[in-house]
């Protein structure tokens, strides 16, 4: 009987590597007819897993969604036809206008889980995202259970903006061409992440709106417009005038404006408000009455991004802000004109109006500083004027004469300087001391002399009337 030989170490390596082909091959094919083949996982996947995975319709891979995209054309009445609405707000370095801004999402009167917010933050310095972030995890647990909103997304995109958020910079005229295109960037980034196809409406709301009616949503959309604006002003303090206009960009065309871009250069960019740029528009901010009514439109070409509410099907038709010379605007401005070429209609209402935070400049800074140091002085003064009248009060209490009190007024009067002047008689002491006695050497030899010349008068008369009595003692003889 021979001797038992094991199997040589190569030929057990080659059937192994065999078997790992095979099973390696059959599991390549079996996911590759899964992927091309939905309907066979129903049967594939309770046989694979051993009945641990059923066929069930929430396990299954949804692969085809349907949208009916006339069904989101947006109406007068979306909030009874339960439309959605995507609010977009950009940010950078609003930290400070959070809170604010927050408030109003709770006063909303549109149904929060029909609004889906939007942010972008860019070029942040500050603590923004930071602090958005808590303030939506706030919201979204809060108890009341018709606060919390739809879907929310934040986004974080960084355009390289180099102005920086002072009013000075933020509204210099040299800043606006430069700025407003990346401006643009920022606002074609955000929407195009977040705009979903159940959206209706598209509503930009900026952070620093400090006053706007609960009902802002509504009462836009009631008017079924495809692009709408409010119109936007702003506080003043009272020695400035206590309000201004200000979102100068919601605006109708003039032969002006039209005569003037074709004498610019074909990036340059026209911004409202400056007096490089004298368009001679009417400006929907510059109609504004107080009592008129705030249902009355204004048909514009350029829109202010402030407030802006639009049907969702502006933006997937192909308009958006452009951030490039477009009719020589950018931005919002560009964005309207570019609406209106494409045959949207493009609305403001002049007497309907929100009010943006008032943001001194740094003259109005200056000006402030003086009326405060202004202020002080002026109490000041009232305050000594108050402890002159009581100190008189308490020296009269009872009814004193005219001319008493008028004295005690000089008195009062006199000793307020006495008490001025002391501390300077005080230094000049020893000098007054000598004029004194100078002073006094010069009165007492006057006297003297006086007394040495008064014998002399006298004599004189003595011999006088001598005379006089020798010269009329001779008649009575």
């Amino acid at each position: 009987m021979g001797d038992f030989q094991p199997r040589s170490q190569p030929a057990l390596r080659r059937r192994r590597q065999l078997i790992q082909r095979l099973f390696l091959i059959g599991s390549v094919s079996l996911l590759l007819l899964v992927l091309i083949f939905p309907s066979w996982r129903a049967t594939i996947l309770p046989v694979v897993s051993l009945g641990l995975l059923s066929s069930t319709e929430d396990l299954q891979l949804q692969t085809v969604r349907y949208y009916d995209l006339s069904a989101v054309q947006g109406t007068a009445d979306g909030w009874e036809k339960e439309e959605r609405v995507l609010m977009c707000t950009p940010l950078r370095d609003a930290s400070s206008h959070l809170p604010m801004f927050f408030s109003h999402l709770r006063n909303l009167t549109y149904p929060h889980h029909l609004i889906d917010l939007a942010f972008l933050v860019s070029d942040s310095k500050d603590n923004t995202l930071e602090m958005l972030s808590s303030m939506l995890g706030e919201l979204q647990a809060d108890s009341d259970p018709h606060m919390p909103f739809g879907e929310i997304s934040v986004i974080h995109k960084d355009f390289g903006q180099k102005v920086t958020q002072d009013v000075e910079s933020r509204h210099g005229f040299a800043a606006q061409a430069g700025r407003r295109k990346l401006m643009a960037q920022a606002r074609n980034w955000l929407l195009s992440a977040t705009l979903r196809p159940t959206h209706s409406w598209v509503y930009w709301r900026d952070a620093d709106v400090e006053t706007a009616p609960f009902t802002i949503i509504e009462d836009l959309m009631r008017h079924d417009k495809d692009v709408i604006v409010p119109n936007v002003w702003r506080p003043l303090p009272d020695w400035l005038g206590g309000e201004q206009p200000y979102d100068l960009n919601s605006w109708q065309e003039s032969e002006t404006a039209l005569a003037l871009a074709e004498t610019l250069d074909e990036d340059a960019v026209i911004v409202e408000g400056y007096a490089e740029y004298a368009t001679w528009r009417p400006h929907l901010a510059y109609l504004r009455d107080p009592y008129g009514d705030p249902d009355m439109e204004m048909e514009l070409d350029g829109v202010g991004g402030v407030s802006i509410l639009a049907k969702a099907k502006v933006f997937r038709a192909g308009v958006h802000f452009p951030a490039f010379s477009f009719e020589k605007h950018a931005e919002t401005e560009a964005f309207g004109k570019m609406a209106k070429r494409m045959g949207f209609s493009v609305v403001g209402l002049p007497h309907y109006t929100i009010w943006h935070l008032y943001e001194p400049s740094v003259d109005d800074l200056r000006h402030m500083e003086e009326m405060e140091q202004e202020r002080k002085a002026r109490e000041k003064e009232e305050k000594e004027q108050a402890e002159r009248s009581e100190r008189v009060n308490t020296l009269f209490q009872d009814a004193k004469t005219e001319s008493e009190i008028d004295n005690a007024f000089v008195r009062d009067d006199m000793e307020t300087k006495g008490k001025e002047q002391k501390a300077s008689e005080d230094s000049k002491k020893p000098e007054a001391e000598s004029v004194e006695e100078m002073k006094a050497d010069k009165s007492s030899k006057a006297p003297e002399q006086e007394e040495q010349k008064a014998p002399e008068p006298l004599k004189n008369k003595n011999l006088k009337d001598a005379e006089e009595v020798s010269a009329v003692k001779p008649a009575k003889e």
